[in-house]
């Protein structure tokens, strides 16, 4: 494998599973399925009973359909390397399909992160000026920052797979996860990667970092118009209704913060780590954002019961 992908311009990748488990491969390959499954049903689930529910035709879950549909992206890009490592120890793949793999975790990963975005602008509008909320937040504005959010993904990340296509690779090529992750391909790369390097750090910095910033300040925005009209029960269930969104962004960037930081400042990290870190970067937002909704929105939890036919047991009956 190695003297097969010196300095070639066609290398083959290989990916690995779990260090030192690599016996119970078929063992692990249960929950990761199962993880999967739920996932995908969740997701589904969701956009189904948004599609479906008349009172759910409304900007916030508009939003929450497109966080499921880009979670179903997510969930299926990933999903066919990572069974097929634990499943039929099929760990090599070619460039082209890494690249394409590549490119589309990390547009749908800044597609989600808009969304986020969006959906903070939401809670900011119908908190702060809930008289002007259906006037700013038509279908509209819904269209066009969902389109905006794809339309910065894709022209952003765009140039990455053409970049790593002008650098010869060497060595073993051996990939840090279950899946191709452009820094990790960066790092196999031979010659001079600065201006790669840098201009990956721009696209962060223009996406994860920007999106931030955005909704930290709605929510200190948020926070201080509650503040000022005083503790009243109307106030705090208005600020209840953010619950999902908080969740739902820590879940999305606490793990994506720690990858990131694994990758560009520890070099001796334990393979287990990096293994375990990107899994759960690309696993868990999917699977838990269905989870958060579920048990949160009121509005979700009335459509799950009339679909499902479960209805509210009244106290005293």
């Amino acid at each position: 494998m190695s003297d097969l992908n010196t300095t070639s311009n066609w290398p083959t990748f290989s990916f690995i599973g779990i260090p030192g488990l690599e016996a119970a491969h078929m063992w692990i390959s249960i929950p990761f399925c199962l993880l999967y499954l739920v996932a995908l049903g969740g997701n589904v689930l969701l956009l189904l009973l948004v599609r479906a529910e008349q009172n759910l035709h409304e900007p916030q879950f508009y939003f929450l359909a497109m966080l499921a549909l880009t979670d179903l992206g997510l969930s299926l890009s990933t999903m066919p390397s990572v069974l097929a490592i634990f499943w039929f120890d099929v760990h090599d793949v070619g460039l082209d399909a890494c690249l394409t793999q590549m490119f589309f975790i990390h547009t749908l990963s800044s597609v989600e992160s808009g969304v986020l975005v969006a959906m903070a602008f939401d809670r900011l509008v119908a908190i702060c000026a809930p008289l002007t909320y259906t006037r700013i937040l038509n279908h509209h504005t819904v269209v066009c920052l969902s389109g905006a959010a794809l339309i910065r993904g894709a022209t952003l990340l765009a140039p990455l797979p053409f970049f790593l296509r002008t650098f010869p690779f060497c060595g073993a090529n051996i990939l840090s996860h279950s899946y191709c992750y452009y820094p990790d391909m960066l790092n196999l790369a031979c010659g001079d990667v600065t201006f790669s390097s840098v201009y990956g750090l721009v696209c962060v910095l223009c996406t994860f970092a920007v999106d931030v910033i955005f909704i930290v300040v709605s929510y200190m925005k948020i926070l201080g118009t509650v503040m000022k009209l005083g503790i009243q029960d109307r106030n705090w269930k208005s600020l209840q209704t953010c619950v999902c969104h908080l969740c739902t962004v820590l879940v999305f960037y606490l793990p994506l913060i720690s990858l990131a930081v694994l990758h560009r400042y520890t070099q001796e990290t334990s393979p287990i780590l990096y293994t375990t870190m990107s899994n759960a970067y690309l696993l868990m937002t999917p699977l838990l954002n269905p989870l958060v909704y579920s048990l949160k929105s009121r509005q979700i939890q009335a459509a799950l019961r009339k679909r499902f036919g479960v209805q509210r047991v009244v106290a005293g009956e």
